[in-house]
């Protein structure tokens, strides 16, 4: 679990994603719920973007 002030909800899901790992810019954490992997875009404020598939 994170211990950012702010919750990360899946932007497809709004599940709520879960990380061991230190909040930065371009982490990749995939949700549980729905398997999409999103980016970090931002810290402040914290704002995450799914990663489109290359197709």
């Amino acid at each position: 679990m994170t211990d950012a002030p702010n919750p990360l909800n899946c932007p497809e899901c709004d599940n709520l994603l879960k990380t061991e790992k230190e909040l930065k810019k371009g982490l990749l954490i995939e949700c549980s719920a729905c398997g999409t992997e999103n980016e970090i875009i931002s810290l402040d404020p914290l704002l995450l973007s799914p990663l489109e598939e290359e197709k």
